[in-house]
């Protein structure tokens, strides 16, 4: 059975490109996605999902590049549930931050110690990892927009169970802006 037929899959899409974000530390910080491009997204989610039978409730973040995807399905039927749960990993005092203006030797200590050191005092990978393994779909196919850190945690835990990446090299490249993934 593929895992686009299987009980239990999340179909999870990555929330669309925010605005003034490159080249900044982003977990937490609520930042703008241009409604044009939350908009586009409903209505490919829609299509799919429409296609494939899923039901026609949302997932999403309370942030908004996440949640304006959830308002834009609400307004055409769907039931929008915003979940803390799929939140973003908390960078702490470095989230919003420009990379530039982190010390250098801040981030090699948490790259040296990938899963368990909290950057800028926030959440530290473990607890998304945790996080995004403890998460639910209600239903055959949850439909889910999230964001890559969550997205790439929730693939992590159920390709490598009980093994968090040591370091910050064995973590993998984020989703593109608006990706589908079909997650366990």
């Amino acid at each position: 059975m593929s895992d686009q037929a299987k009980p239990g899959t999340v179909w999870a899409w990555r929330h669309p490109k925010p605005e003034k974000v490159v080249g900044r530390c982003i977990g937490r910080t609520d930042v703008v996605v241009p409604a044009r491009r939350a908009k586009r997204l409903a209505r490919r989610i829609q299509k799919v999902a429409r296609r494939h039978g899923l039901a026609q409730v949302v997932h999403t973040s309370p942030l908004q590049r996440c949640a304006l995807v959830g308002r834009y399905l609400r307004r055409w039927g769907w039931t929008h549930v915003r979940d803390p749960a799929l939140m973003e990993l908390d960078f702490g005092t470095w989230d919003g931050l420009p990379w530039r203006d982190i010390p250098q030797e801040h981030i090699d200590q948490w790259c040296e110690a990938f899963a368990i050191h909290a950057p800028g005092d926030g959440e530290a990978l473990q607890s998304l990892l945790t996080r995004a393994a403890a998460w639910s779909p209600i239903g055959q196919h949850t439909v889910v927009v999230g964001h890559a850190g969550w997205m790439l945690a929730r693939r992590w835990v159920h390709d490598h169970p009980q093994q968090p990446p040591q370091q910050a090299a064995q973590w993998p490249a984020s989703p593109p802006y608006g990706a589908l993934w079909r997650l366990p």
